[in-house]
């Protein structure tokens, strides 16, 4: 709103008596007065909104004065326009939240997302097993042939994943890894009556979820420093417990309302979402120009002859002979495998097992089977800021990681003894000491899962893809042969604890001696 204003000049609200002169008549109506000129100015008001005008009377210093004063408060009332657009804009740059994240917290973030789906699409089966053995009359023995064809995909994936996440980079691998098992998983309802189209359906779940963690590994060994590569690494791999934990909690009731058909249809389409949203995430992990695959703009044909000759040459250039000369690297093996072992069997089976042992129905053991992963995540947030928080400190990795994975191996072991004993315990008193034991082995992502990084961050994808080639192993051996047990002795105690059991214990004596987080070479020469 815009106020006229006029002063008179000497301030007075009022006219200033007229002056008279000799010749003039008291009674003409018409008098001659004299005025001081009156000049006008306009300014606007910050207190009046409605719309009226104001006329004052003001002088040539007054003028100057109030234009001061207007100026100041036109500064003070009305933003300037640049001013409106910065603030417009930073408001913008900070929507969403995450935009002005660090890459590498964005790359993590959407990497333990893709861990979740993983294992969601990995425990679907685990659940959708009970009434697709009632519906085609599986045994015991056919239900861990089928469970245990994932992990055939899963072995087989393991060392062309850390080779390709090495020349590729992990982002590229990861990406089309969850593509491809995410189709794979929502292709089981039109296969699974036919024995050997369904087996296919799960082994290439098991080739897309194969890659991920040499993936995973590349990113975080390129992208995060020591003193949080615990944590990252316990953020990123604890997305599988949180995907256990959500597969296993919601497949029942899916299953349960819509058909078991539906659960791979669902969780399938999940990761064809993330595939579809992770393309919108700038950039990607930095890497060497030496280890990088780019194809020119030029000639294509050449490009991918050059591309070729690098891809031939990085295998070559891959020191295997001095990996398997290392101890610390047979080391790392034998304890992914022993850990594999009681990791695999019991994610596969214990739904089975709580609905046989504790004769509770589907969604009640899918329940119950929540419990372990749940607790693992706490556990793991725990143990990453205790093994971040002693390295920082001054304590040696090697210590640090000995002690983690003691733990990790330990703590099943004794709670899956008390469990198999005939100690007389109720069943839910079975269940707490499965769910402690379980949650415990998460020490595993500051000791094993960490150890890769920690002696060779060039190497880390390809050394993790060596010891997972045969962690996965238990995956099939493991997982078939507790349902070949299950048959054979009715025991639960001989066909899921005895063996876990046996492998905790003597993958603890051999970490304690071998593992080593001291960075290594690995020259040929050595």
């Amino acid at each position: 709103m815009t106020i006229f204003t006029l002063k008179p000049h000497n301030k007075s609200c009022f006219f200033p008596q007229p002056q008279r002169t000799q010749n003039t008549h008291s009674q003409n109506p018409f008098i001659k007065t004299s005025f001081q000129r009156f000049n006008f100015h306009f300014r606007p008001s910050k207190l009046i909104h409605r719309h009226r005008t104001i006329v004052l009377c003001s002088t040539q210093q007054d003028i100057k004065e109030n234009h001061n004063k207007v100026s100041k408060t036109k500064a003070n009332v009305l933003p300037d326009h640049d001013d409106v657009e910065q603030q417009l804009e930073g408001f913008s740059l900070n929507w969403p939240p995450w935009k002005n994240l660090p890459l590498r917290y964005k790359l993590i973030g959407t990497t333990s997302l893709a861990f979740v789906i993983c294992n969601m699409d990995k425990v679907n089966l685990s659940i959708a097993i009970i009434p697709l053995s009632h519906q085609f009359g599986w045994n015991s023995s056919t239900a861990g042939l089928v469970q245990s064809s994932f992990f055939w995909g899963y072995a087989l994936s393991q060392l062309p994943g850390g080779w390709l996440a090495k020349v590729f980079g992990g982002r590229k691998v990861l990406e089309v890894g969850v593509l491809v098992w995410s189709v794979a998983t929502a292709l089981v309802p039109f296969l699974a009556g036919y024995l050997p189209g369904l087996l296919l359906t799960r082994i290439l779940v098991g080739i897309g979820e194969g890659v991920s963690p040499s993936a995973a590994t590349d990113l975080i060994a390129r992208s995060i420093p020591l003193e949080e590569r615990s944590r990252a690494v316990a953020f990123v791999f604890g997305g599988l417990s949180v995907g256990s934990v959500m597969g296993l909690l919601f497949a029942p009731p899916i299953i349960q309302n819509l058909g078991w058909e539906s659960v791979f249809y669902l969780f399938g389409l999940l990761g064809v979402v993330w595939f579809l949203g992770f393309q919108f995430l700038e950039g990607g992990e930095t890497r060497p120009a030496t280890e990088s695959l780019t194809l020119s703009q030029g000639n294509t044909t050449q490009s991918w002859q050059t591309s070729l000759k690098e891809m031939n040459s990085s295998i070559k250039d891959v020191p295997w002979k001095a990996f398997f000369q290392s101890r610390a690297v047979w080391a790392m093996i034998y304890a992914h495998f022993c850990g594999s072992w009681g990791h695999y069997t019991c994610l596969s089976w214990l739904p089975t097992y709580f609905s046989q042992e504790l004769d509770l129905n589907l969604t009640e053991a899918a329940w119950v089977s929540i419990l372990p992963p749940l607790a693992s995540i706490f556990v793991t947030s725990i143990a990453s800021q205790l093994a971040d928080s002693l390295i920082s400190k001054g304590v040696e990795t090697t210590t640090v990681r000995k002690i983690c994975q003691s733990i990790a191996f330990l703590s099943p072991a004794v709670c899956m003894t008390l469990s198999s004993l005939d100690l007389g315990l109720p069943p839910w008193e079975i269940v707490g000491l499965l769910t402690g034991g379980l949650a415990l082995s998460s020490f595993a992502l500051s000791g094993l899962y960490c150890t890769h990084q920690d002696i060779s961050p060039e190497y880390a994808s390809i050394l993790l893809g060596i010891t997972n080639t045969v962690g996965a192993v238990p995956g099939i051996v493991g997982v078939a042969l507790t349902g070949y047990l299950l048959d054979t002795t009715h025991s639960w105690s001989i066909s899921l604890y005895a063996p876990s059991i046996f492998f905790y214990l003597s993958g603890t004596v051999v970490w304690l001696a071998f593992a080593s987080s001291k960075p290594q070479t690995f020259s040929e020469e050595n």
